[in-house]
């Protein structure tokens, strides 16, 4: 059987790719979940779980948290980036290190194929093709949900055909979790008139209080929070969002541009490769 590398998060999109991939196109799945900062060993623990139970060859989890945040999030810091002035790159800052932790991850094992959950209306497979292209250009890139134009109703009716459990309220939504911000998407956010119920968050709004929080910087990076300080910078941000998470602080709507362009990716691939 030839092996394939799947970026898998766990959710619908990659779950239905690991059962197509090894069931329908009988590959050898291996399924690595880049850890970015938004997973507790808990999550991770069940994500590994629920691979397994899928029938991957392999699973393996690679952290690059704070590879993350020192090759990216602090600059962001540094240059208050957000994109058209109010939209703060958290998934698509991420997918980057992701692309290019999961090609290294393919060269090592020798895979003829690297696959991603990505579908044909965003910026991510973009993203994730150019990386793969640029890296590991020998090695057949496969998107089930691209290629077959699946809507999550087909991702899920194939799903429950092929005798898999799975929560499918949940996947409702696609979540997507890492150090510097948390993205949710649903039925709501394709229109402009609807809001995402508190159930569609990962974390619901508990307190009602105020609190006073006070942060330290030193030389542009965070070091302490009330006093405290953090080994490194990715501790503090980790335990402030602990706290401001539970205030929906940083909840919003963001609407971002989708620029799908075959003959734009060829010409960025040809950049970096040149």
């Amino acid at each position: 059987m030839k092996k394939i590398v799947l970026a898998y998060s766990g959710g619908l999109d990659t779950t239905y790719c690991a059962i197509y991939l090894s069931r329908v196109k009988n590959l050898e799945v291996h399924a690595v979940t880049i850890q970015t900062g938004g997973f507790s060993d808990a999550e991770l623990s069940n994500i590994e779980s629920r691979a397994r139970e899928l029938g991957v060859a392999s699973f393996k989890v690679i952290d690059v948290t704070k590879d993350y945040y020192e090759q990216c999030i602090r600059y962001l810091v540094f240059g208050n980036i957000l994109k058209n002035a109010t939209y703060p790159l958290s998934v698509s800052a991420e997918r980057m290190i992701q692309a290019i932790s999961v090609a290294e991850y393919a060269k090592e094992l020798d895979a003829d194929y690297v696959a991603h959950g990505s579908t044909g209306a965003g910026n991510d497979q973009v993203r994730f093709d150019m990386v793969f292209q640029s890296i590991i250009p020998g090695i057949g890139i496969i998107t089930p949900i691209r290629d077959l134009k699946l809507s999550r109703d087909a991702e899920i009716s194939f799903l429950k055909e092929n005798g898999v459990a799975f929560d499918f309220a949940k996947a409702k939504y696609s979540i997507n979790k890492g150090l510097w911000g948390t993205s949710v998407g649903g039925k709501e956010t394709l229109t402009s008139n609807e809001y995402l119920p508190e159930s569609a968050w990962p974390t619901q709004v508990t307190e009602t209080e105020s609190r006073d929080v006070t942060l330290r910087f030193e030389k542009g990076e965070l070091v302490a929070i009330d006093g405290d300080t953090f080994e490194t910078p990715v501790f503090a941000i980790q335990y402030l969002q602990s706290i401001a998470q539970a205030y929906g602080i940083g909840r919003d709507i963001h609407v971002g541009d989708t620029i799908i362009l075959e003959r734009a990716i060829e010409h960025v691939v040809w950049q970096l490769a040149a």
